[in-house]
């Protein structure tokens, strides 16, 4: 009995030490593509926008879903992004992240033409390898909270694409914290989905952005 004990009590420190590890690893190879001034982020063509649902499950609205439309809107006006890449989950017809986005966009001043959606961004490793192989993007600006877009430059230089990110105002508090915690777990997926050259779960017909 103390035996087994023991080697749960080891096995959840090694567990514990490399969820860790992953974490610094993610955020090392991130550290200088990040950028929290519209005044110094480089300008791309394409802003790449992380999708979120906008209203939580107690019925208020996502502040992560409110800071990134925030984060957009201003790299838009101060010229920084010619074009919103928005990529969310749309997986039946009652859920649809990408066009809750682009009407948001629009009632902010954003114009139609200026706005791309894809469908297909079920999560972050399809966001960021469709962005290049379906919409044709081997440069751009992802947009999301600072945690997020560690983890997708993260899946952005595994795949050959040269990507910056500008990091929309974090959320604090308890749910906060949750979805921060959350990422630990998210982070080891993306190191495993690296290691083992996973694929979005849909790719298709070629989009170009003009």
């Amino acid at each position: 009995m103390k035996k087994t004990l023991k080697r749960i009590v080891l096995l959840a420190i090694f567990l514990v030490i490399a969820l860790m590890l992953t974490n610094y690893m993610v955020s090392y190879q991130a550290k200088d593509n990040l950028y929290s001034s519209v005044n110094e982020i480089p300008k791309n063509k394409v802003g790449l926008l992380l999708g979120t649902a906008k209203i939580l499950s107690n019925g208020n609205v996502n502040l992560y879903y409110t800071y990134r439309i925030n984060a957009t809107v201003a790299l838009f006006k101060a010229n920084k992004i010619d074009f919103v890449l928005v990529s969310g989950d749309n997986g039946s017809k009652s859920y649809d992240e990408p066009t809750t986005f682009k009407e948001d966009l629009m009632a902010r001043g954003i114009p139609e033409d200026r706005i791309v959606l894809d469908y297909a961004g079920f999560r972050t490793l399809d966001s960021v390898i469709r962005a290049k192989e379906i919409f044709g993007q081997e440069s751009l600006t992802i947009i999301s909270q600072q945690f997020h877009n560690e983890r997708a430059i993260y899946l952005a230089k595994h795949n050959d694409i040269n990507a910056i990110a500008f990091n929309a105002k974090d959320v604090q508090g308890r749910y906060g914290l949750k979805v921060q915690l959350r990422e630990y777990l998210a982070r080891t997926k993306a190191a495993i989905d690296v290691m083992f050259n996973v694929e979005p779960k849909f790719l298709g017909e070629k989009i170009e952005i003009k």
